[in-house]
């Protein structure tokens, strides 16, 4: 697997478009299995996020997060909350201005989202044949 960030040409490009029915039915199977395994069952803002987080280049700030998803600071740090306590995510103030917020990447929220990729992948196959 291509490590995160990196660009996947097989997917952008090469791949055949899917219709309406078929987008629908593959992200259901990604939703299916995600709820299917042990792992957290996270909500779509704070998928939003960590897709954010482990997709766009560093450094994130709750601010940052906020404008680029479109949602109030507040609702980007109730999302941090679980995703916190769920060591997904981890908050840090940034050392060169201390009222920003940095959102960091842990280990188990690499795992989670490689996990993730996974599963988009095993369910793509199956809606691109």
């Amino acid at each position: 697997m291509a490590a995160l960030g990196e660009a996947m040409p097989e997917l952008y490009g090469g791949a055949p478009e899917l219709k309406p029915v078929e987008a629908l039915s593959l992200w259901h199977d990604v939703v299916l299995q995600s709820v299917r395994n042990d792992g957290p069952d996270l909500s779509s803002r704070q998928l939003a996020i960590m897709f954010t987080v482990y997709l766009d280049p560093p450094p994130h700030t709750v601010r940052g997060l906020a404008a680029a998803l479109g949602v109030s600071k507040p609702a980007i740090t109730r999302a941090l909350d679980t995703l916190g306590s769920l060591d997904l995510l981890k908050r840090s103030r940034d050392e060169a201005d201390r009222r920003n917020v940095l959102v960091l990447r842990t280990m188990k929220g690499t795992g989670f989202m490689e996990e993730f990729a996974e599963l988009i992948i095993r369910s793509s196959r199956g809606a691109l044949t």
